[in-house]
């Protein structure tokens, strides 16, 4: 395997305790927060960026994996601005992450007389606003044969033709861990699992955070010359930790997906259902290996960490997305269900009617506290500009020193040794890739900051997300790996274990298989370096 440099959390928590002042803490480690890191790191900027749970768990890892400027927005000309800087924002991604972001045909198809027509133009002038070389694709209208032929397993019954168009696919956790990976290598010092606690204030600026280390209890006072704000859904109880009766900046929505069998739409081109009953659009999309359909619109009051897809939104994925698919989608056809939760900026929220999906996605940077920025709304697809523009800000107020934002032409971490979304498909489909899957998992331990088996299933690969029972059955495998090796107890190597009566006794260490709960290979050396590769 070619060698990264792994990533200690050990050493990252010494670099805490020294008595150094920071230009810049970022609170929060999903797209927006994660982005300011790389920004700021790569300007050559003392930088450590804090994350209450996973990197991308709250939210950058529960998207619809669209880099796009967001068709839905095109019914309003007062929109046009954002989705064209989206756009642009596309193919930038493109360009730095290839690995992680491609280009993806989409077919809008057309049941009604003149749907056609008006929806080429429609979708004709979205695709005109990426002038000066930023599309991707161009737009085109199809007759019914066309559309049959790209669209396998669009229901045929009153098809009259369809329009395609191109936007781009992405898998939102792996670059959220990219882009953390890329703020690292420039100096970073990114944590996960380590929640602000407390805000020092004085003077009329912060003076210091105070994060708490979930896994030891351990509390670290961080000395810093200003903070980025950039806690997606959560940017207010950050913002209380300065004033408790700081106003609300935010409205959460709910946004749900479910995951089906490819044969529901067995090509690659993805589906675009351009009304439905909540007012937005829905998508049925390829991914993986697999058919992912979203997504929904339901105000949430509260801010859950982990939010759940409700039985009445799935019920509304499968209803609308079975009106346009040959092979009728059953309860029992849902292999696995995710939400995520957007933050909409809305300065007068509290008291506001009205539904959340008329809420504009722009983003807001807002200096506030003396030398905070809190940094909210927008979607994943701007994060390098919403980074780029709270920068700016911070520049402009005199609180970090004036220097090139470098990151419209930075590449993005790729890792040399692993093709995730091949091993997932592998192990989605049986049990044959397990062992291959639990090497990942130590190697995303030591290198990708992966704390926990559902780090690696949910977060470094998407099998979480995929398939829910692969997904059980591989989690206790995962943490007797975890344990195993914690334990030094080599049971990677069949020859030097061997379990008896429920003991494990290696030539090197000697450990209880039901406390470290170790399973003993049974390949050999050769085959396990295999699967390494």
């Amino acid at each position: 395997m070619t060698d990264v440099k792994p990533i200690v959390r050990e050493e990252l928590l010494a670099k805490l305790r020294e008595d150094t002042v920071w230009d810049v803490v970022v609170i929060g480690g999903g797209a927006t927060g994660a982005g300011i890191a790389v920004d700021a790191a790569s300007r050559g900027l003392k930088t450590v960026l804090l994350e209450a749970q996973d990197f991308s768990a709250g939210t950058s890892s529960r998207s619809t994996k669209l880099i796009h400027g967001g068709v839905r927005y095109m019914k309003n000309p007062r929109d046009w601005g954002l989705v064209r800087e989206a756009l642009k924002e596309r193919r930038i991604l493109i360009k730095n992450a290839p690995h992680l972001v491609h280009s993806k045909p989409f077919i809008l198809p057309c049941y009604k007389k003149g749907e056609r027509e008006f929806y080429t133009v429609g979708l004709g002038i979205y695709s005109a606003m990426t002038y000066g070389g930023y599309n991707i694709g161009r737009t085109s209208s199809l007759s019914r044969e066309d559309t049959l032929m790209r669209l396998p397993g669009v229901k045929p019954e009153g098809l009259m033709g369809g329009v395609q168009f191109y936007d781009g696919q992405f898998d939102d956790a792996r670059l959220d861990v990219a882009l953390v990976r890329t703020a690292f290598e420039h100096g970073a010092v990114p944590l996960n699992y380590m929640p602000v606690t407390a805000i020092d204030r004085q003077g009329g600026v912060i003076r210091s955070v105070t994060a708490t280390d979930k896994e030891t209890g351990e509390a670290f006072t961080i000395r810093t010359k200003m903070v980025f704000n950039a806690a997606g859904a959560w940017v207010d109880p950050i913002r209380r930790l300065v004033d408790p009766e700081a106003s609300t900046l935010v409205r959460v929505s709910r946004g749900s997906h479910i995951l089906l069998d490819k044969s529901f739409m067995p090509g690659d081109t993805g589906m675009l259902i351009p009304k439905t009953r909540d007012g937005r659009v829905l998508f049925a999309i390829p991914w993986h290996g697999m058919l992912l359909v979203g997504t929904t619109d339901v105000e949430q009051k509260e801010a859950d960490f982990n939010p759940q897809a409700s039985e009445e939104e799935i019920s509304f994925m499968i209803e609308t997305a079975s009106g346009y698919l040959e092979k009728p989608i059953t309860r029992a056809d849902v292999k696995a269900s995710f939400a995520g939760l957007r933050p909409l900026f809305n300065p007068q929220a509290t008291g506001s009617a009205g539904s959340t999906a008329k809420v504009s996605r722009e983003h807001a940077v807002i200096p506030e506290f003396g030398n905070m920025i809190t940094v909210t709304g927008g979607k994943w697809t701007a994060y390098r500009k919403m980074a780029e523009h709270a920068m700016l800000v911070a520049t402009l107020r005199h609180l970090i020193p004036p220097r090139l934002c470098v990151t419209k032409d930075l590449p993005i971490f790729k890792d040399p040794n692993w093709d995730h979304a091949a091993l997932e498909i592998e192990a989605e489909a049986s049990d044959a890739a397990d062992d291959k899957v639990v090497q990942f998992a130590l190697y995303a331990r030591d290198n990708e900051m992966a704390r926990s088996p559902e780090d690696v299933l949910f977060r470094r690969l998407r099998l979480g997300q995929m398939n829910e029972a692969r997904t059980n059955a591989l989690l206790p495998k995962i943490a007797a790996a975890f344990a195993g090796t914690e334990a030094e107890c080599a049971c990677e190597c069949a020859e030097c274990c061997e379990c008896e009566e429920g003991k494990c006794e290696c030539t090197e260490a000697k450990s209880e298989c039901a406390e470290a709960k170790c399973e003993c290979a049974e390949a050999p050396a050769a085959e396990a370096a295999e699967a390494q590769k």
